[in-house]
């Protein structure tokens, strides 16, 4: 094991919050570990502190060896040059204070045998500053540790201005041997790779409740039930301690990381609520170093925007990747292991759309006048080369899975586990023509038994949805030539109300007549900010033709249906929501987030179930009640004779996530 790299004996230079944790994580290892700090007391409470944590991970059946065979590979030590006599390893693990570590390796930079390399585990210090304390540069590196070490499974190495590759490469090594996961940081940047993202977001969370009156709990709530983290920022920031916070950022502003100051912060601080060790910071705890996680309801921090609050961080994945600070895959773990973040921050950037993650960036800046939010030239470079993420079929990484098949007016996107159907007019608003009802009706036949797709999204190339029907096809059109029209209209939009898969409406911009009466069609409309909505063929001396008089008025209520048909006017896209014309409303550079959420949530449900529950309504609010609960019951049997059906009650009463597989 560690005689491949010639490291059998390690010093560990500090013996507090990580010290201790780095010592059990070399012991268990297998090496020898020498750990020291100024008094007998601090290392017996920290021998006392990896007997504790053995003894839970011996209980868990995680250790090969016993806690004593373990514990005895540890000696404890005062004096600097004992401890680090004969080593080959030393990491420090001092408080974070430039000179105290400076000292502390000068010192041992006396004693320790030439061969040896210096590691710190600093998270905001510069590696090159540190190790000219010393007269080993080249064998100086950072080797920053997740708390707590024994259980976090990221380890951020970082190279100094003179760190030698040798000294890269035995660190590298070293970690993977401790059962832990490496990322090299290249060059020596304040804060390294996982608080540079971090505090992006902290920071820009700060901002909207300073300057936009979000909720605290709201925005962590959104962090949680929208984007999937573990934690919302402000509770984070309780978690980790909030003066300890305050200083990470002002030591990485101090050494050049563009950012504003968060007020919020600094008052707490100031007043001594620093989070769950005090028992309060932004929340309130049953008392000092007694975490209890903030209550948030599923539906919580909806309304609020996720892209908003990760563009800043994914501006640093971008910065970080130019620079050549780290790789796209080191970013990447870095944010899954040390922020346990379920995605990877490329990932994030390219579901979104590099192009919408632009304008959220251009959006927080001309609001705020801040420049850290410009976006980075790596960004802005992908837009204009087409590199947009998922929709194009490459971003940060490539989607060789996406498919683009093009007809004459609309495109067919197949990105598992949806198939998305554009329409592909964007110089005439995508407007309407048989052509295009014909492929949208054969884009849906295309994909309705590809067993990939469970989910189809209908939306428009450019600035609209769909900007009505062709009004050129209404000149010198007999009545019975405009009936027929119409009748392949309906034929089109039965076909998408009644699809055998759910279906989507993405609304951006227009989305008026034929455009209207198609989303209308869709089981869920989902419209940016933008949008606006309405049926104004009245101006035209016409009555909408393809649905509008009936859908509109089963959507909302006969006097809003009359309203709209009656005047022609076109609506907003919030009050479409207060109308109930659509389900929700985002943002436009949230648009798609939007969208590949719902298709996430719904590609999750049983296809089967999903089909007849979608013919139990659409059916039964056509037809009298004691029929449509006759169709209820039938269908409800089919349902219930389903594999998927068995699985789901199995799971549920398993309590675990049910494996539909649609049959």
């Amino acid at each position: 094991m560690s005689s491949s790299l010639s490291i059998r004996k390690v010093a560990v230079l500090g013996a507090g919050t990580m010290g201790h944790g780095i010592t059990e994580v070399f012991a268990i290892a297998g090496y020898e570990v020498r750990l020291m700090d100024i008094s007998d007391e601090i290392l017996r409470n920290a021998l006392n502190r990896i007997r504790d944590s053995l003894e839970r991970l011996s209980k868990r059946g995680e250790l090969k060896e016993s806690v004593d065979t373990i514990l005895s590979r540890i000696t404890t030590t005062t004096n600097i040059a004992a401890a680090v006599e004969g080593v080959d390893f030393l990491v420090e693990a001092v408080p974070e204070n430039a000179e105290l570590k400076k000292n502390i390796f000068r010192e041992a930079d006396k004693y320790a045998p030439s061969h040896a390399i210096f590691a710190s585990n600093t998270s905001t210090i510069p590696i090159t500053e540190l190790s000219e304390a010393t007269s080993r540069r080249d064998k100086f590196i950072g080797l920053h540790f997740m708390n707590p070490p024994p259980l976090m499974k990221l380890v951020e190495i970082t190279r100094g201005k003179y760190t030698s590759d040798e000294t890269v490469n035995i660190t590298v090594q070293l970690t993977r041997f401790l059962n832990k996961e490496p990322v090299v940081v290249n060059k020596d940047v304040p804060g390294f790779i996982v608080n540079r993202v971090l505090f992006r977001v902290m920071l820009e969370a700060c901002r909207e409740v300073m300057q936009e009156g979000v909720k605290i709990i709201d925005l962590d709530a959104m962090a949680r039930n929208v984007l999937g983290l573990p934690m919302g920022p402000f509770e984070l920031l309780d978690y980790i301690g909030l003066d300890t916070s305050l200083f990470i950022v002002k030591a990485m502003t101090e050494r050049g990381f563009r950012a504003h100051p968060c007020p919020l912060l600094e008052d707490l601080v100031n007043k001594g609520k620093l989070g769950v060790k005090s028992g309060e910071g932004f929340y309130k705890y049953p008392g000092p170093g007694q975490y209890v996680k903030p209550k948030v309801l599923p539906d919580q921090g909806l309304d609020l925007d996720p892209v908003k609050l990760m563009a800043p961080a994914i501006n640093e994945l971008a910065w970080l990747v130019r620079e050549g600070v780290a790789s796209v895959e080191d970013i990447d773990k870095s944010v899954r292991l040390g922020l346990n973040y379920p995605w990877g921050l490329s990932d994030l950037a390219d579901e979104i759309g590099i192009d919408n993650v632009v304008s959220a960036l251009q959006h927080l800046k001309n609001v705020s006048n801040w420049d850290e939010y410009e976006p980075d030239p790596l960004l802005t470079e992908y837009v204009k080369s087409g590199k947009l993420g998922r929709k194009s079929g490459a971003g940060f990484r490539n989607y060789p899975e996406v498919e683009v098949r093009k007809y004459d007016e609309i495109l067919l996107r197949i990105d598992p586990p949806a198939a998305w159907i554009v329409f592909n007019k964007p110089d005439k608003l995508n407007v309407l023509t048989p052509r295009m009802a014909d492929e949208i009706v054969n884009a849906l036949r295309a994909v309705e038994d590809d067993s990939r797709v469970k989910v189809v999204v209908i939306t428009g190339n450019g600035r609209a949805f769909c900007a009505g029907a062709d009004i050129n096809q209404f000149q010198n059109s007999s009545p019975i030539q405009m009936f027929k029209a119409m009748r392949h209209y309906h034929s089109m939009t039965l076909e998408v109300e009644y699809y055998t898969k759910p279906v989507i409406a993405a609304i951006n911009g227009y989305a008026l007549g034929g455009g209207l009466e198609i989303a209308m069609a869709c089981d869920i409309r989902i419209a940016s900010e933008d949008a606006l909505v309405g049926q104004p063929e009245i101006n035209l001396g016409i009555i909408p033709g393809a649905g509008g008089t009936q859908r509109l008025t089963r959507l909302t209520n006969l006097g809003v249906s009359k309203e709209l048909i009656l005047t022609g006017k076109q609506v907003s896209a919030r009050k479409a929501l207060e109308y109930g014309i659509v389900n929700k409303v985002t943002p436009n550079h949230a648009l798609e987030f939007e969208v590949r959420r719902w298709i996430k949530e719904l590609a999750s449900k049983p296809p089967l179930t999903l089909m007849l529950a979608k013919y139990a309504v659409n059916y039964g609010f056509e037809s009298p009640i004691w029929s449509s609960l006759n169709n209820e019951a039938a269908l409800f049997g089919v349902a219930i004779s389903t594999k998927d059906s068995q699985e789901g009650v199995r799971a549920f009463l398993e309590k675990r996530k049910p494996k539909f597989v649609g049959e």
